[in-house]
């Protein structure tokens, strides 16, 4: 009886002080006697473990070298410091993705001291320099994929002839070919990042495009303008290397067309790049597309000469030019009363690809004059004045006297007439220099 009432007073005694203890600090079998759960906090060998597989995933990221992790029971403690905030949501996530692991303890802080930031970046920076040289054999390969595609592309690009199909467009096979060379570079590139596990970069690139192409549009937009230009200037075909052209003031040779310019020889010797988009927009005349040019010029004749007569000598002069085509035959017109006389206006033809238009008109006009002059057909003759003594030529042409002009002693052969080839050279010279990028 006395026992009983002992253990009885115990078991009282402990039950009243039992709230101020702890589970871990009272025996295992006083709190199974008062009821109590307990939980072991000594980690044990799968703690243990868990804990090293967490750390080695945190580890191999970089920035994260700082992160200390303890195991006890399933639930992972990380400790240490981060960079930002994102950081510390991550290592978590990296945690909570572990198997076994039953719930994260996330104590990091964030880095507050600038040496410290500055370490875990250049941490970082280590870790992607080491992974950029273990990689370096792929980036070898993948620059030779490149390269080999760049090279096939060239090759492929120079056996376009689609001209040989399509007589009406044969300047369109540098277009297709620029596409073609482009589009085996563009395979190249997709395969080289595939290889580099790289590829997520062109869907950031293409998604991108529409923002970046706006953006691109409104700062080149002429250099965009000229190149569409271009493009339609070789459809369109207005004119040949070569061909003499007038495209606004410039006047001169074609030498190239270039994607962003058109570039002309002028007769000066002088090379003049005229923007693409100023061609398409302007009015082209092409002097060389026909070879047949007109060429005209005027004679004044004395109200009392006959107009009938000098216009026969001087049509017939003409027609004896060489140089001058027979179809369409020389015409003329009377032109109206100028400085006292009769102004008769001739024309003729010459073919360019034969004879240079300029030469023939002056040949042309020299031999008019000559035929006026055996006919003795005077120009408007000046007032006349009366003196005792003859006075100088000089002089009488000062105060208007009229003067018996010199025989005509120049020489009866036929003069130069070809074609002016002064600028060829230079032409062919320009044209090999702009090869590579002529769209024509």
């Amino acid at each position: 009886m006395p026992i009983r009432r002992f253990a009885g007073l115990w078991l009282a005694v402990v039950l009243l002080f039992l709230p101020a203890l702890s589970a871990a600090q009272a025996p295992a079998w006083i709190a199974q006697a008062a009821g109590v759960t307990t939980t072991s906090t000594t980690p044990t060998s799968a703690d243990t473990q868990l804990s090293r597989t967490v750390a080695a995933r945190l580890r191999a990221v970089p920035g994260y070298s700082n992160i200390t992790v303890t195991a006890t029971g399933g639930v992972v403690r990380l400790e240490g410091s981060v960079g930002d905030d994102t950081s510390r949501v991550h290592a978590e996530q990296i945690a909570a993705q572990q198997p076994g692991v039953a719930k994260v303890d996330n104590r990091l802080q964030i880095a507050g001291s600038i040496g410290t930031r500055l370490k875990i970046a250049l941490q970082q920076v280590g870790s992607k320099l080491i992974g950029l040289v273990a990689r370096l054999p792929l980036l070898l390969i993948a620059a030779v994929i490149v390269l080999i595609a760049w090279w096939i592309g060239r090759a492929a690009s120079r056996r376009i002839h689609l001209s040989r199909f399509s007589a009406k467009n044969p300047y369109i096979d540098a277009l297709v070919a620029r596409l073609i060379n482009w589009a085996i570079l563009l395979v190249g590139l997709l395969i080289a990042l595939d290889l580099l596990e790289a590829t997520a970069i062109v869907g950031a690139v293409l998604g991108s495009a529409g923002v970046v192409g706006i953006a691109i549009g409104f700062a080149f937009r002429d250099i965009a303008e000229n190149y569409v230009a271009g493009i339609l200037l070789s459809l369109r075909r207005g004119f040949s290397p070569g061909d003499h052209i007038l495209v606004d003031k410039y006047d001169g040779k074609v030498v190239a067309l270039t994607s962003r310019s058109t570039i002309l020889m002028t007769f000066d010797g002088v090379q003049v790049a005229v923007p693409n988009a100023l061609v398409f927009k302007s009015v082209v005349s092409n002097y060389s597309q026909n070879p047949k040019r007109r060429f005209e010029f005027t004679m004044l004749i004395d109200v009392n000469e006959s107009i009938r007569e000098s216009q026969e000598l001087a049509i017939a002069a003409i027609t004896q030019t060489a140089g001058v085509v027979n179809d369409p035959a020389p015409s003329w017109a009377v032109d109206g009363y100028v400085g006292g006389g009769i102004q008769l206006k001739f024309q003729g033809w010459v073919n360019q690809r034969e004879s240079d238009l300029t030469k023939v008109r002056s040949e042309a006009l020299r031999a008019v004059k000559s035929a006026y002059e055996k006919a003795e057909i005077d120009g408007p003759r000046p007032v006349q004045y009366s003196f005792s003594a003859p006075l100088p030529a000089d002089v009488a042409r000062r105060i208007g006297m009229a003067v018996t002009p010199p025989a005509d002693n120049e020489p009866k052969g036929t003069g130069d007439t070809s074609v002016n080839r002064d600028i060829d050279a230079q032409v062919d010279a320009q044209r090999a220099a702009h090869d590579d990028e002529n769209l024509i």
